[in-house]
Protein backbone atom coordinates (compact mmCIF):
# COMPACT_ATOMS: atom_id res chain seq x y z
CA UNK A 1 0.00 0.00 0.00
CA UNK A 2 1.24 3.47 -0.87
CA UNK A 3 2.62 5.50 2.02
CA UNK A 4 0.61 8.55 3.10
CA UNK A 5 3.03 11.45 2.56
CA UNK A 6 1.93 15.07 2.72
CA UNK A 7 3.51 17.29 0.05
CA UNK A 8 4.76 20.62 1.51
CA UNK A 9 4.62 22.59 -1.77
CA UNK A 10 2.02 23.13 -4.49
CA UNK A 11 1.83 20.69 -7.40
CA UNK A 12 0.24 21.40 -10.76
CA UNK A 13 0.59 22.84 -14.28
CA UNK A 14 0.74 26.38 -12.88
CA UNK A 15 4.34 25.67 -11.84
CA UNK A 16 5.50 24.64 -15.31
CA UNK A 17 8.06 26.93 -16.87
CA UNK A 18 9.54 28.00 -13.53
CA UNK A 19 13.28 28.61 -13.76
CA UNK A 20 15.70 28.16 -10.88
CA UNK A 21 18.70 30.45 -11.26
CA UNK A 22 22.02 29.96 -9.49
CA UNK A 23 21.47 32.41 -6.61
CA UNK A 24 18.07 30.83 -5.83
CA UNK A 25 19.28 27.23 -6.02
CA UNK A 26 19.44 24.99 -2.96
CA UNK A 27 20.85 21.97 -4.82
CA UNK A 28 21.43 20.74 -8.35
CA UNK A 29 20.83 17.10 -9.26
CA UNK A 30 22.70 15.61 -12.24
CA UNK A 31 23.05 18.26 -14.98
CA UNK A 32 25.84 19.17 -17.41
CA UNK A 33 28.53 19.28 -14.72
CA UNK A 34 27.58 15.96 -13.16
CA UNK A 35 25.78 12.82 -14.36
CA UNK A 36 22.48 11.05 -13.95
CA UNK A 37 19.44 9.63 -15.70
CA UNK A 38 15.76 8.78 -15.49
CA UNK A 39 14.28 5.43 -16.43
CA UNK A 40 10.83 3.86 -16.44
CA UNK A 41 10.47 0.08 -16.59
CA UNK A 42 7.37 -2.08 -16.88
CA UNK A 43 7.61 -4.90 -14.33
CA UNK A 44 5.48 -7.48 -12.60
CA UNK A 45 4.69 -6.85 -8.97
CA UNK A 46 5.56 -3.22 -8.19
CA UNK A 47 4.49 -2.49 -4.61
CA UNK A 48 4.19 1.32 -4.32
CA UNK A 49 7.50 1.67 -2.54
CA UNK A 50 9.50 4.92 -2.38
CA UNK A 51 13.20 4.48 -1.68
CA UNK A 52 15.96 7.09 -1.32
CA UNK A 53 19.47 5.70 -1.83
CA UNK A 54 22.16 8.15 -0.73
CA UNK A 55 21.88 11.64 0.71
CA UNK A 56 18.60 13.51 0.82
CA UNK A 57 18.38 17.21 -0.01
CA UNK A 58 18.81 18.33 3.61
CA UNK A 59 22.09 16.39 3.80
CA UNK A 60 23.58 18.17 0.80
CA UNK A 61 25.54 21.40 1.01
CA UNK A 62 23.68 24.50 -0.16
CA UNK A 63 24.53 25.34 -3.77
CA UNK A 64 26.09 21.93 -4.39
CA UNK A 65 25.47 19.48 -7.21
CA UNK A 66 25.32 15.71 -7.02
CA UNK A 67 24.79 12.74 -9.35
CA UNK A 68 21.16 11.69 -9.46
CA UNK A 69 18.96 8.95 -10.86
CA UNK A 70 15.27 8.20 -10.65
CA UNK A 71 14.18 4.67 -11.55
CA UNK A 72 10.44 4.10 -11.77
CA UNK A 73 8.96 0.60 -11.96
CA UNK A 74 5.31 0.39 -12.97
CA UNK A 75 2.93 -2.55 -13.14
CA UNK A 76 -0.63 -3.03 -14.35
CA UNK A 77 -2.84 -5.33 -16.39
CA UNK A 78 -2.50 -3.61 -19.79
CA UNK A 79 1.08 -2.40 -19.54
CA UNK A 80 3.56 -3.30 -22.25
CA UNK A 81 7.26 -2.66 -22.63
CA UNK A 82 6.57 -0.39 -25.62
CA UNK A 83 5.03 2.16 -23.25
CA UNK A 84 8.20 2.67 -21.22
CA UNK A 85 9.56 5.51 -23.34
CA UNK A 86 6.21 7.29 -23.31
CA UNK A 87 5.85 7.10 -19.55
CA UNK A 88 9.47 8.08 -19.09
CA UNK A 89 9.09 11.31 -21.05
CA UNK A 90 6.29 12.34 -18.69
CA UNK A 91 8.83 12.52 -15.87
CA UNK A 92 9.87 15.90 -17.31
CA UNK A 93 6.34 17.19 -16.96
CA UNK A 94 5.80 15.74 -13.48
CA UNK A 95 8.97 17.25 -12.00
CA UNK A 96 8.04 20.64 -13.43
CA UNK A 97 4.60 20.42 -11.80
CA UNK A 98 6.32 20.67 -8.41
CA UNK A 99 6.72 24.16 -6.99
CA UNK A 100 10.36 25.20 -6.82
CA UNK A 101 11.65 22.40 -9.05
CA UNK A 102 13.15 22.86 -12.51
CA UNK A 103 13.62 19.82 -14.74
CA UNK A 104 15.36 19.94 -18.11
CA UNK A 105 16.22 17.31 -20.71
CA UNK A 106 15.70 13.55 -20.48
CA UNK A 107 17.26 10.11 -20.35
CA UNK A 108 20.94 10.38 -19.38
CA UNK A 109 21.16 14.16 -19.75
CA UNK A 110 18.65 15.20 -17.07
CA UNK A 111 19.23 18.42 -15.17
CA UNK A 112 17.25 19.23 -12.04
CA UNK A 113 17.40 22.19 -9.68
CA UNK A 114 15.50 22.75 -6.45
CA UNK A 115 15.15 26.28 -5.14
CA UNK A 116 15.66 27.50 -1.60
CA UNK A 117 12.01 28.39 -1.00
CA UNK A 118 10.82 24.85 -1.76
CA UNK A 119 13.59 23.42 0.41
CA UNK A 120 12.69 25.73 3.31
CA UNK A 121 9.07 24.63 3.01
CA UNK A 122 10.28 21.08 3.62
CA UNK A 123 10.54 19.56 0.13
CA UNK A 124 12.61 16.37 0.14
CA UNK A 125 13.23 13.51 -2.30
CA UNK A 126 10.50 11.32 -0.81
CA UNK A 127 7.95 14.03 -1.66
CA UNK A 128 9.10 14.01 -5.29
CA UNK A 129 8.70 10.23 -5.30
CA UNK A 130 5.17 10.55 -3.94
CA UNK A 131 4.20 13.11 -6.60
CA UNK A 132 5.48 10.74 -9.30
CA UNK A 133 3.41 7.89 -7.87
CA UNK A 134 0.22 9.91 -7.58
CA UNK A 135 0.36 11.55 -11.02
CA UNK A 136 1.14 8.33 -12.86
CA UNK A 137 -1.85 6.64 -11.27
CA UNK A 138 -4.13 9.62 -11.82
CA UNK A 139 -3.23 10.13 -15.49
CA UNK A 140 -2.93 6.47 -16.45
CA UNK A 141 -5.63 4.37 -14.77
CA UNK A 142 -4.12 1.16 -16.16
CA UNK A 143 -1.09 1.70 -13.90
CA UNK A 144 -1.88 -0.03 -10.62
CA UNK A 145 1.39 0.17 -8.72
CA UNK A 146 4.47 2.41 -8.90
CA UNK A 147 7.85 1.94 -7.23
CA UNK A 148 10.20 4.94 -7.19
CA UNK A 149 13.92 4.80 -6.43
CA UNK A 150 15.69 8.15 -6.07
CA UNK A 151 19.46 7.66 -6.04
CA UNK A 152 22.15 10.18 -5.08
CA UNK A 153 24.91 7.73 -4.13
CA UNK A 154 27.49 8.40 -6.91
CA UNK A 155 28.70 4.81 -7.34
CA UNK A 156 25.17 3.43 -7.54
CA UNK A 157 24.14 6.11 -10.05
CA UNK A 158 27.15 5.27 -12.20
CA UNK A 159 26.45 1.52 -12.08
CA UNK A 160 22.76 1.91 -12.94
CA UNK A 161 23.54 4.45 -15.66
CA UNK A 162 25.28 1.84 -17.82
CA UNK A 163 22.26 -0.47 -17.53
CA UNK A 164 19.93 2.38 -18.47
CA UNK A 165 21.95 3.20 -21.59
CA UNK A 166 21.62 -0.39 -22.78
CA UNK A 167 17.84 -0.06 -22.50
CA UNK A 168 17.84 3.28 -24.36
CA UNK A 169 19.85 1.75 -27.22
CA UNK A 170 17.52 -1.23 -27.42
CA UNK A 171 14.51 1.08 -27.79
CA UNK A 172 16.18 3.14 -30.50
CA UNK A 173 17.01 0.07 -32.58
CA UNK A 174 13.31 -0.69 -33.11
CA UNK A 175 12.74 2.02 -35.72
CA UNK A 176 15.67 1.22 -38.00
CA UNK A 177 13.68 -0.59 -40.69
CA UNK A 178 10.73 1.81 -40.84
CA UNK A 179 10.86 5.03 -42.88
CA UNK A 180 8.71 8.08 -43.60
CA UNK A 181 7.53 6.77 -46.95
CA UNK A 182 6.20 3.62 -45.22
CA UNK A 183 3.65 5.42 -43.04
CA UNK A 184 0.74 7.83 -43.47
CA UNK A 185 0.92 9.36 -40.00
CA UNK A 186 3.62 11.30 -38.18
CA UNK A 187 3.37 12.56 -34.60
CA UNK A 188 3.74 15.94 -32.96
CA UNK A 189 4.83 16.82 -29.44
CA UNK A 190 4.29 20.12 -27.62
CA UNK A 191 5.39 18.95 -24.18
CA UNK A 192 8.07 21.65 -24.04
CA UNK A 193 5.81 24.59 -24.84
CA UNK A 194 5.91 25.70 -21.21
CA UNK A 195 9.55 26.64 -21.92
CA UNK A 196 9.36 27.11 -25.69
CA UNK A 197 5.89 28.44 -26.61
CA UNK A 198 6.29 28.17 -30.39
CA UNK A 199 8.06 24.82 -30.50
CA UNK A 200 6.39 21.90 -32.25
CA UNK A 201 8.42 18.71 -32.46
CA UNK A 202 7.56 16.52 -35.45
CA UNK A 203 8.40 12.85 -34.91
CA UNK A 204 8.76 10.47 -37.85
CA UNK A 205 10.27 7.00 -38.32
CA UNK A 206 13.42 8.72 -39.61
CA UNK A 207 13.52 11.55 -37.08
CA UNK A 208 13.01 10.96 -33.35
CA UNK A 209 12.10 13.80 -31.02
CA UNK A 210 15.10 16.10 -30.71
CA UNK A 211 15.21 15.44 -26.96
CA UNK A 212 16.08 11.83 -27.79
CA UNK A 213 13.41 10.57 -25.42
CA UNK A 214 10.64 9.68 -27.88
CA UNK A 215 10.94 7.66 -31.07
CA UNK A 216 8.18 6.96 -33.58
CA UNK A 217 6.79 3.94 -31.74
CA UNK A 218 6.87 5.78 -28.41
CA UNK A 219 4.90 8.64 -29.94
CA UNK A 220 2.36 6.29 -31.50
CA UNK A 221 1.79 4.58 -28.16
CA UNK A 222 1.52 7.92 -26.35
CA UNK A 223 -1.10 9.28 -28.73
CA UNK A 224 -3.10 6.08 -28.37
CA UNK A 225 -3.17 5.93 -24.57
CA UNK A 226 -3.63 9.67 -24.05
CA UNK A 227 -5.41 11.22 -27.07
CA UNK A 228 -5.77 14.57 -25.30
CA UNK A 229 -2.14 14.68 -24.21
CA UNK A 230 0.83 16.64 -25.56
CA UNK A 231 1.69 13.99 -28.18
CA UNK A 232 -0.73 13.75 -31.09
CA UNK A 233 -1.19 12.34 -34.58
CA UNK A 234 -0.26 14.34 -37.68
CA UNK A 235 -1.56 12.85 -40.94
CA UNK A 236 1.43 13.71 -43.11
CA UNK A 237 -0.57 14.77 -46.17
CA UNK A 238 1.08 15.38 -49.53
CA UNK A 239 4.85 15.26 -49.85
CA UNK A 240 6.01 18.54 -51.42
CA UNK A 241 9.73 17.76 -51.26
CA UNK A 242 10.95 14.29 -50.35
CA UNK A 243 14.60 15.28 -49.92
CA UNK A 244 13.97 18.26 -47.65
CA UNK A 245 11.07 16.54 -45.94
CA UNK A 246 8.24 19.00 -46.60
CA UNK A 247 4.62 17.89 -46.15
CA UNK A 248 1.62 20.16 -46.59
CA UNK A 249 -0.38 18.88 -43.64
CA UNK A 250 2.63 18.89 -41.35
CA UNK A 251 3.06 22.59 -42.12
CA UNK A 252 -0.60 23.27 -41.38
CA UNK A 253 -0.38 21.56 -37.99
CA UNK A 254 2.90 23.28 -37.09
CA UNK A 255 1.37 26.64 -37.99
CA UNK A 256 -1.66 25.96 -35.81
CA UNK A 257 0.19 24.50 -32.82
CA UNK A 258 2.83 27.26 -32.86
CA UNK A 259 0.14 29.91 -32.67
CA UNK A 260 0.90 31.06 -36.20
CA UNK A 261 4.57 31.77 -35.43
CA UNK A 262 6.02 29.06 -37.67
CA UNK A 263 4.61 28.78 -41.19
CA UNK A 264 6.71 25.99 -42.68
CA UNK A 265 9.40 23.54 -41.67
CA UNK A 266 11.68 21.12 -43.45
CA UNK A 267 12.43 17.93 -41.57
CA UNK A 268 15.85 17.31 -43.08
CA UNK A 269 17.54 20.67 -43.62
CA UNK A 270 19.51 23.01 -41.37
CA UNK A 271 19.72 25.80 -43.92
CA UNK A 272 16.17 26.04 -45.24
CA UNK A 273 13.33 26.52 -42.73
CA UNK A 274 14.69 24.01 -40.19
CA UNK A 275 12.55 22.49 -37.46
CA UNK A 276 12.15 24.60 -34.35
CA UNK A 277 14.21 23.79 -31.27
CA UNK A 278 13.00 23.83 -27.68
CA UNK A 279 15.97 23.59 -25.34
CA UNK A 280 15.93 19.89 -24.48
CA UNK A 281 17.81 18.80 -27.60
CA UNK A 282 20.67 16.33 -27.14
CA UNK A 283 22.91 18.08 -29.67
CA UNK A 284 22.95 21.12 -31.90
CA UNK A 285 24.01 21.42 -35.53
CA UNK A 286 25.56 24.75 -36.49
CA UNK A 287 26.73 26.16 -39.81
CA UNK A 288 30.37 27.26 -40.14
CA UNK A 289 30.52 29.70 -43.09
CA UNK A 290 34.32 29.76 -43.22
CA UNK A 291 34.31 26.14 -44.42
CA UNK A 292 30.74 25.87 -45.74
CA UNK A 293 30.13 22.90 -43.46
CA UNK A 294 28.44 21.91 -40.23
CA UNK A 295 29.67 21.34 -36.74
CA UNK A 296 27.71 19.28 -34.24
CA UNK A 297 28.15 19.55 -30.49
CA UNK A 298 26.31 17.58 -27.84
CA UNK A 299 25.22 18.60 -24.39
CA UNK A 300 27.86 16.53 -22.59
CA UNK A 301 30.81 18.23 -24.33
CA UNK A 302 32.26 20.82 -21.96
CA UNK A 303 34.84 22.45 -24.25
CA UNK A 304 34.61 25.07 -26.97
CA UNK A 305 33.80 24.38 -30.60
CA UNK A 306 36.18 25.53 -33.37
CA UNK A 307 34.21 28.77 -33.65
CA UNK A 308 35.18 29.61 -30.08
CA UNK A 309 31.90 29.06 -28.22
CA UNK A 310 30.55 26.14 -26.14
CA UNK A 311 27.30 24.20 -26.42
CA UNK A 312 25.45 26.59 -24.10
CA UNK A 313 26.13 29.64 -26.27
CA UNK A 314 25.12 27.84 -29.45
CA UNK A 315 21.97 26.49 -27.82
CA UNK A 316 20.99 30.04 -27.00
CA UNK A 317 20.92 30.84 -30.72
CA UNK A 318 17.91 28.67 -31.49
CA UNK A 319 16.23 27.42 -28.30
CA UNK A 320 12.88 28.67 -27.07
CA UNK A 321 10.96 27.40 -30.09
CA UNK A 322 12.74 29.59 -32.63
CA UNK A 323 13.42 28.69 -36.24
CA UNK A 324 16.93 29.86 -37.11
CA UNK A 325 18.49 28.86 -40.41
CA UNK A 326 21.95 27.46 -39.85
CA UNK A 327 21.16 26.18 -36.34
CA UNK A 328 19.07 23.16 -35.40
CA UNK A 329 18.67 21.04 -32.29
CA UNK A 330 18.73 17.29 -32.89
CA UNK A 331 18.76 13.95 -31.09
CA UNK A 332 21.81 11.71 -31.20
CA UNK A 333 19.65 8.97 -32.75
CA UNK A 334 18.85 11.22 -35.73
CA UNK A 335 22.55 11.30 -36.56
CA UNK A 336 22.23 7.61 -37.45
CA UNK A 337 19.18 8.16 -39.66
CA UNK A 338 19.53 7.56 -43.43
CA UNK A 339 17.78 10.91 -43.90
CA UNK A 340 20.14 12.82 -41.59
CA UNK A 341 20.06 16.37 -43.02
CA UNK A 342 20.05 14.86 -46.49
CA UNK A 343 18.95 18.13 -48.10
CA UNK A 344 22.22 19.75 -47.01
CA UNK A 345 24.55 16.89 -47.89
CA UNK A 346 24.26 14.81 -44.72
CA UNK A 347 27.56 13.46 -43.39
CA UNK A 348 29.42 14.80 -46.41
CA UNK A 349 28.79 18.29 -45.04
CA UNK A 350 29.77 17.60 -41.40
CA UNK A 351 33.25 18.86 -40.57
CA UNK A 352 33.56 18.73 -36.77
CA UNK A 353 32.13 17.02 -33.70
CA UNK A 354 33.45 16.04 -30.24
CA UNK A 355 35.48 12.82 -30.07
CA UNK A 356 33.12 11.03 -27.68
CA UNK A 357 30.08 11.89 -29.79
CA UNK A 358 31.90 10.73 -32.91
CA UNK A 359 32.56 7.37 -31.31
CA UNK A 360 28.94 7.10 -30.19
CA UNK A 361 27.53 7.61 -33.71
CA UNK A 362 30.41 6.10 -35.68
CA UNK A 363 28.28 3.29 -37.09
CA UNK A 364 25.96 5.90 -38.62
CA UNK A 365 28.71 7.92 -40.36
CA UNK A 366 29.53 7.14 -43.98
CA UNK A 367 32.61 4.94 -43.93
CA UNK A 368 34.58 7.21 -46.28
CA UNK A 369 33.84 10.23 -44.06
CA UNK A 370 34.92 8.93 -40.65
CA UNK A 371 38.55 10.09 -40.91
CA UNK A 372 37.65 13.34 -42.68
CA UNK A 373 35.62 14.77 -39.80
CA UNK A 374 37.69 16.62 -37.20
CA UNK A 375 37.32 16.48 -33.41
CA UNK A 376 38.69 18.63 -30.59
CA UNK A 377 41.81 16.45 -30.66
CA UNK A 378 42.53 17.52 -34.24
CA UNK A 379 41.68 21.22 -34.31
CA UNK A 380 40.90 24.07 -31.92
CA UNK A 381 40.06 26.96 -34.26
CA UNK A 382 38.85 27.80 -37.75
CA UNK A 383 42.32 28.08 -39.27
CA UNK A 384 43.28 24.62 -38.05
CA UNK A 385 39.94 23.25 -39.21
CA UNK A 386 40.45 24.63 -42.72
CA UNK A 387 43.91 23.08 -42.89
CA UNK A 388 42.62 19.73 -41.58
CA UNK A 389 39.84 19.60 -44.17
CA UNK A 390 42.26 20.40 -46.99
CA UNK A 391 44.68 17.70 -45.89
CA UNK A 392 41.90 15.14 -45.59
CA UNK A 393 40.35 16.18 -48.92
CA UNK A 394 36.95 16.67 -47.29
CA UNK A 395 34.12 17.10 -49.86
CA UNK A 396 33.33 20.64 -48.63
CA UNK A 397 36.71 21.86 -49.88
CA UNK A 398 35.51 21.45 -53.47
CA UNK A 399 32.81 24.06 -52.81
CA UNK A 400 34.99 26.75 -51.28
CA UNK A 401 35.71 28.49 -54.59
CA UNK A 402 32.04 28.43 -55.57
CA UNK A 403 30.98 29.95 -52.26
CA UNK A 404 33.50 32.78 -52.58
CA UNK A 405 32.38 33.54 -56.13
CA UNK A 406 28.73 33.60 -55.09
CA UNK A 407 29.20 35.88 -52.08
CA UNK A 408 31.82 38.35 -53.32
CA UNK A 409 30.33 40.43 -56.14
CA UNK A 410 32.24 41.58 -59.16
CA UNK A 411 34.04 44.86 -58.50
CA UNK A 412 32.71 46.45 -61.68
CA UNK A 413 29.12 45.87 -60.55
CA UNK A 414 29.84 47.67 -57.29
CA UNK A 415 31.47 50.64 -58.96
CA UNK A 416 28.53 51.01 -61.33
CA UNK A 417 26.01 51.54 -58.54
CA UNK A 418 24.51 54.99 -58.09
CA UNK A 419 24.72 56.75 -54.76
CA UNK A 420 21.64 57.12 -52.59
CA UNK A 421 20.53 60.31 -50.91
CA UNK A 422 18.60 59.94 -47.69
CA UNK A 423 15.47 62.09 -47.55
CA UNK A 424 15.73 62.27 -43.78
CA UNK A 425 19.31 63.51 -43.58
CA UNK A 426 20.00 64.84 -47.08
CA UNK A 427 23.39 63.14 -46.88
CA UNK A 428 24.51 61.25 -49.97
CA UNK A 429 25.30 57.65 -49.07
CA UNK A 430 27.23 55.78 -51.76
CA UNK A 431 27.16 52.05 -52.04
CA UNK A 432 29.24 50.77 -49.14
CA UNK A 433 31.43 47.69 -49.05
CA UNK A 434 32.27 46.09 -45.72
CA UNK A 435 35.81 44.77 -45.98
CA UNK A 436 36.64 41.10 -45.62
CA UNK A 437 37.06 40.27 -41.96
CA UNK A 438 34.65 43.03 -40.85
CA UNK A 439 32.66 42.09 -37.76
CA UNK A 440 34.19 38.64 -37.59
CA UNK A 441 33.30 37.70 -41.17
CA UNK A 442 35.45 34.99 -42.77
CA UNK A 443 38.24 36.23 -45.00
CA UNK A 444 36.47 35.23 -48.22
CA UNK A 445 33.18 36.97 -47.45
CA UNK A 446 32.38 40.61 -48.23
CA UNK A 447 29.10 42.42 -47.45
CA UNK A 448 27.95 45.11 -49.89
CA UNK A 449 25.22 47.52 -48.81
CA UNK A 450 23.22 48.90 -51.75
CA UNK A 451 20.77 51.77 -51.32
CA UNK A 452 21.02 51.40 -47.56
CA UNK A 453 19.53 54.00 -45.26
CA UNK A 454 21.70 54.46 -42.19
CA UNK A 455 19.96 56.23 -39.31
CA UNK A 456 21.76 57.85 -36.39
CA UNK A 457 20.55 59.94 -33.47
CA UNK A 458 23.45 62.36 -33.91
CA UNK A 459 26.06 63.04 -36.59
CA UNK A 460 29.24 64.78 -35.47
CA UNK A 461 31.31 66.43 -38.23
CA UNK A 462 34.79 67.45 -37.17
CA UNK A 463 37.31 69.46 -39.20
CA UNK A 464 40.53 67.54 -39.56
CA UNK A 465 43.67 69.30 -38.37
CA UNK A 466 46.00 69.05 -41.36
CA UNK A 467 49.03 70.02 -39.31
CA UNK A 468 48.53 67.23 -36.81
CA UNK A 469 47.90 64.83 -39.68
CA UNK A 470 51.31 65.68 -41.21
CA UNK A 471 52.96 64.93 -37.90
Amino acid sequence: MAENIEIPVSVGPMNEGERVRGPDMQVELAGPKSYGFELVKVVDGASDKIEVIGKDIDEMEEGSRTPFAVIINVSGDSLEEDLEGVLERRVHEIFNYIEGVMHLNQRDSVWIRINKDAYNKGLRLKHIGKVIQDIYKAEFPFIKHVDVRLITEPDVVKEELEKAREIYNKRDEKTKNLHEEDVDTFYGCIMCQSFAPTHVCVITPDKPALCGGINYFDARAAAKIDPEGPIFEIPKGNCLDEIKGIYDNVNEVVYEKSGGAIKEITLHSVMDRPSTSCGCFEAITFYIPEVDGFGIVDRSYKGETPIGVPFSALAGQCSGGRQVEGFCGISVAYMKSPKFFQADGGWKRVVWLPRELKEKVKDGILEEMVDKIATEEDVSNIGELQEFLKNKNHPVVENWGAVEEEIVMDKEEVEGEESYESEETGISLPTMTMPAGFGGLPSNVKIILKNATIKAEKIIIMREDKKSKKK
